[in-house]
Formats: structure tokens, sequence, C-alpha cells
């Protein structure tokens, strides 16, 4: 079989689950969002599959434990699914004002529900900034949300519905995409502003790209002592980009230092 039908087989399954928990959750009058993997596969275009490995689910905070207990009935296995509880980390504009504007889409005869573009682009780009900017292949998925965006996307909304901080962060990932994958942002207001790159930023991801050691979880790195070690060896000290978002901070600051200290010890619980 070849790995484009493979590929075809499998995004075909994942839709089906994902048409299978949004039936499931809605007998109990709960409303998941999805985010990511098919969200974001739905811009791109028809001959180039974007699969995923999980299903990205968002709960409200009141929905969030009862949709946890009830996940022990659902017949898919556990790793398929991500359970978020709200967005936490990955955007500040509450949870009631991006669920009000959140849309609902067609897949074939059931209704998903995401969030509206300009959300959803904001929370990608901090989504792949958490990752350490090490998946260049990922800025595909900001390339396409941006293309195909539609005619009526609020740049606004997208950028300045958070701090200022968190809109230079948005604004350098879509920078980078422009500058790597030769996105066209004609005609967008922030045309000349994403090619103003920090140069520490543009040096990290380069530096990341070429390494060919790929950060994984550890609870999958636990099973083999050599690739638990090495990813132990690859958090430390913590990517400067990962760093920098986990503590909330300046991309702009003169150095990077005092983000992955206060990083290492937030994440070892100091």
């Amino acid at each position: 079989m070849s790995v484009d039908k493979w590929n075809a087989i499998k995004f075909s399954l994942d839709c089906f689950y994902i048409k299978k928990v949004f039936d499931f959750f809605r007998n109990f009058e709960i409303e998941p969002v999805l985010i990511k993997g098919y969200s974001i596969a739905r811009y791109y275009p028809q001959n180039k599959i974007r699969n995923f490995l999980d299903i990205d689910l968002v709960f409200s905070d009141k929905d969030f434990p009862r949709a946890k207990s009830l996940s022990k009935s659902l017949e898919i296995d556990d790793i398929l699914i991500d359970y978020h509880l709200e967005l936490r980390h990955l955007d500040t504009v509450p949870w009631a004002n991006l669920f009000a504007k959140s849309e609902i889409i067609k897949l074939d005869d059931t209704e998903i529900r995401v969030l509206c573009p300009e959300d959803h682009l904001r929370v990608i780009c901090v989504h792949w900034l958490t990752d350490g900017g090490e998946y260049r292949e990922k800025l595909w998925d900001i390339y396409y949300i941006i293309e195909n965006r539609p005619a009526d996307f609020d740049w606004d909304r997208c950028l300045n519905s958070v701090s200022k901080r968190r809109r230079r962060w948005i604004v350098c990932t879509i920078g980078l995409t422009q500058k790597y994958l030769g996105l066209d942002l004609s005609n967008t207001p922030i045309e000349e502003e994403a090619k103003d790159l920090p140069r520490w930023l543009i040096k990290k991801v380069e530096s990341e790209w070429q390494k060919e050691l790929r950060l994984e979880p550890l609870i999958i790195a636990s099973y083999n002592y050599k690739s638990l070690i090495q990813q132990l060896w690859k958090r430390f000290p913590p990517n400067a980009i990962t760093a920098t978002i986990d503590c909330e901070g300046d991309f702009d600051a003169r150095t990077r230092i005092f983000y992955q200290i206060r990083d290492m010890f937030k994440r070892l619980k100091f």
C-alpha cells in the first residue's frame, strides 16, 4: 500500500472517530470544541492530507470533570483523545467569549464545533511556540489557515484580544511562516510588522531544525533508558522559546536566561 493511500485511510478513520466523540458527548448534553487536527486540516488543499495523531477536545471548566468521567465508557482508545480544560496557557481570552464566537462546521453528516478562524490562528501560533519551534513542517498549519482565511477575517480580534506581548508572539510566528514558507502577507495589517523578527528567535528555530532528536513526552521515552536520558538532556537547559512562552515573557527582552531559569524551577515545582 502506498503512503498516500495509507494516509487517506488514516484520515478517514480519524474523521470517523471525531464524529463518534461529538455524538457521544452530545448525548450527555456536553459540547466540546475541536482544536488543531481536523479543524486545521480543512484549510489544506485537497491534494495535501494533513494527518493528526490525536483528537484535541476542549471542555468548559463546568463540563471537564464529567467529560473525563464519561470518557471511560467511550469505546475509543484514550490515547486518541487529548482532553483540554479550557485553553489554559494557549490563550488568555475568556473561555465564554471563545465559545460564543466558535463555529459549527459540517463533517459529513455531523456538526462539529471549532474555534472561529481568528481565535484558532492565535491558539495554533502559541501552541507551535510551546513546542520550542522545532517543528518547521507545522508552520504549514499557519500558512494555510491564513492563505485560506475567510474574506471577513477579523485581524483586530486575532491580534488585539490579548496582551501586547502575546500579540508579538503571534506576529513573530506568522513572520517565521512568511520568511521560511513564503506566506504572502500583502493586504494584511502585519505585512511589514511580521518582517521584524528577533535575531535570537531566528537563530533558535534554525538550530532546532538541524537537530535529529525530536522532543517526545517523557512518559513514552521512559520505556527506553537511552531515550529517556536523551530526552532529559534535550530539556536542559530549557528551550529558550518554550521558556519565554511558559513565563509569559517578552520576545524583545535582552536575554532568555532568566526565563529559562524560572521555567526550570517551575517545571521542577520548586
